[in-house]
């Protein structure tokens, strides 16, 4: 909770300097600094305490990591980052398409979203915006926050009672990899 109120006091404070310099990088560094702190609360109180919530939320971060790891895929010349954004490719939509085969009889009236929320939306948007110089730093940043969110959403969903609280468990250790790999990335740059 600590963490979280000092990540939002320093995107704010991130954003007052946006005021004074309106490069589009700044901005949108600080829009992704932002969106973390969000995500994560998010994951912890409204995506793990219902299954339409969590559904949604679910859906949304493979849909973001998919579509990330397609970007970083076409525009990363970093090998690490190249074999981080394949695996993470290959998991996510493992994941996606397990959880749409459970929907039918874990929650048959369960919609599934078909696009990003606007959180989520704008980092695709700030991703396809970074300069070539840049553009690692983005992508892991964003990574190393969605992951978090991801674990904290599968993690909380997992002592559910709903049938769906399997996927949260069989999810949960390669997300967890994904994070740590990305970590490790980020802590080399």
């Amino acid at each position: 909770m600590i963490r979280t109120l000092l990540a939002g006091a320093a995107c704010a404070a991130l954003l007052a300097a946006c005021q004074q310099e309106r490069s589009p990088e700044v901005v949108d560094k600080a829009q992704d600094m932002a969106a973390a702190p969000v995500g994560q609360m998010s994951a912890a109180t409204l995506g793990a305490n219902t299954q339409e919530a969590y559904i949604s939320n679910a859906a949304e971060g493979d849909m973001y990591e998919i579509m990330a790891a397609d970007i970083a895929l076409e525009r990363t010349q970093n090998a690490q980052i190249r074999e981080l954004a394949q695996m993470i490719k290959t998991d996510h939509t493992a994941a996606s398409n397990a959880m749409k085969a459970m929907l039918p009889q874990a929650a048959p009236e369960a919609e599934v979203p078909n696009a990003l929320d606007e959180r989520r939306q704008g980092m695709i948007d700030n991703l396809r915006s970074a300069s070539a110089e840049t553009f690692d730093r983005t992508y892991i940043d964003q990574q190393v926050a969605a992951h978090q969110e991801a674990l904290t959403l599968h993690r909380g969903f997992a002592d559910s009672d709903s049938p769906l609280a399997a996927h949260a468990r069989s999810v949960a250790p390669k997300i967890e990899a994904h994070l740590q790999r990305a970590q490790q990335i980020q802590s080399s740059m």
